[in-house]
Parts: C-alpha cells; structure tokens; sequence
C-alpha cells in the first residue's frame, strides 16, 4: 500500500487509514470577489456552510486566507489542505501552485505541517545504527515485515558517517509485532535487524519489556506516520517512502544548513 501514489522510487509500506473524502478535484481555478465581513465573519461563514452542506466531513480545525486573493485554506485531520469560496460553495482537494515562484505552496504548508522536532523524539525508544563516525543524524521508523523497508535499508549501505535512530513501528500485523518484539529483546539489537533486513535471518524469539513498542505506535498515531519508512531529519522535515540513498544525503546536508 502506497501513500499519496508516490513514484516507485518513494514507495511505503502503510497502515490502512480513511480518506477525508472520497473525491479528488484539479487544480485550483477559482477567484472570487471579494465581500465586506471581517476575517473573523468570513471564517465562520465558511464553517458554517461546509459543516451544514457536509455532513461527513471531517472536523475542520482550521481556516484561512490562502496567499490566492478569494480563496480560502481549510485544514482537516492535521495535515489535509482544501481550498474554497468565502461563502463555502466550492471545494476543492488539489495543489495551489505559485507560477511566478514555481512552489508548490500546498506540498509546502503540509510539509510544514508533518515536521517533527528532532529533540521531541522519544530517542530512548529507538536503537542506533551507526556508520562511519555517526555525526550525522536521521530517525527511521520502520516494520520489519516491510519490503519497501528492506529496500531502504540495502540502500542506507551506500550512506556514511551517520546515526540512525530506529523506531521499531509495528503496523502491519501480528507477525510485525512478534518480529519487532524478539528484535527490540535481542541482546545486540542492530544485529538481529540487519540479519532480518539484509540477510533474511529471522530474529530468534525471546521476551523483554516491549513498552517501547508500544509508546512507537502510539507517537505514529499522534503524528499521523501512516506509512514505513518514514524518515525524520535534524531539521523536522519528515520523508515517507523508501528515497533513495542521494536523496537522503541531499536532504541531511540541507538539514544541517
């Protein structure tokens, strides 16, 4: 399972979650004149509208200007970016793109969403891999039973001079929990998850306090990381999908600027 239909490049193994609607629009193409309420009116105009026309529609959390003259941002689940009219007739799911600059200004508000600080980690939770002198540093949660994981990891062989951080992130079943759990109890951790990962050995069974694994689901849920490998950098910026290794060095190099 995929998210957001990346290419075969960024691929993700990913746990099963509910769209916020069930359509999806083009870009956006609208500009609406603009009326006398106040901002404050405007957004409760809007709310109003959606929430009475849209029943299904998840709880909206926030609403906006958006940088487009006439057009409104509506933020729903966290990170979901919608757009519409100042009297809520419109919506529209779909990229606001800025042709002058060529940014993509909704991938940009989203990305700004999803970061996650590197010192809110809970670094405790996770086990080190360390290549070369490990002064650089990613965070990666991954499932075990997660063959785009597998691929990440053969592909992390190329990167150096780094310390992943590994947050065991069992999603994707039973038989995830159970791996996960003789690696996290496994007396040389990095050890069992490369025999698994790039050798295929799977982890002998043994027993320990798996609290952390659970605390890993539970911080997943709270920052909506639906889908393995999801890879956090020193600057908060969160990747899913298996990149490949030059992205990664690219992306720990702007990190660090």
């Amino acid at each position: 399972m995929t998210l957001n239909t990346p290419s075969d490049a960024t691929r993700a193994c990913s746990l099963r979650m509910p769209t916020a609607l069930g359509w999806r629009a083009g870009f956006v193409a609208l500009v609406l004149a603009f009326t006398g309420f106040s901002a404050t009116a405007q957004e409760a105009a809007i709310r109003k509208a959606l929430t009475e026309r849209l029943p299904n529609f998840p709880a909206i959390e926030e609403i906006s200007r958006s940088p487009m003259p006439g057009l409104w941002e509506v933020r729903v689940n966290g990170s979901d970016i919608f757009y519409t009219d100042v009297e809520g007739n419109f919506l529209i799911e779909g990229s606001l793109i800025d042709t002058q600059r060529r940014r993509n200004l909704t991938e940009e508000k989203v990305e700004k969403l999803n970061a996650v600080k590197f010192e809110d980690l809970p670094l405790k939770d996770a086990f080190t891999l360390v290549r070369g002198d490990g002064k650089r540093r990613i965070a990666v949660f991954e499932d075990p039973n997660c063959g785009f994981c597998k691929r990440f990891e053969r592909d992390m062989l190329n990167v150096n001079n780094v310390t992943v951080y590994l947050f065991l992130y069992p999603i994707l079943g039973q038989d995830s929990v159970d791996k996960s759990r003789n690696i996290w109890c496994a007396k040389d951790r990095a050890k069992a998850w490369n025999d698994w990962m790039l050798r295929n050995q799977a982890p002998a069974a043994a027993n320990c306090d798996t609290a952390a694994l659970t605390r890993n689901v539970e911080f997943g849920k709270r920052y909506r990381i639906t889908g393995t490998p999801t890879t956090i950098f020193e600057s908060g910026q969160r990747v899913p999908g298996a990149v490949p290794a030059q992205q990664i060095e690219s992306l720990m190099a702007t990190a660090k600027n």
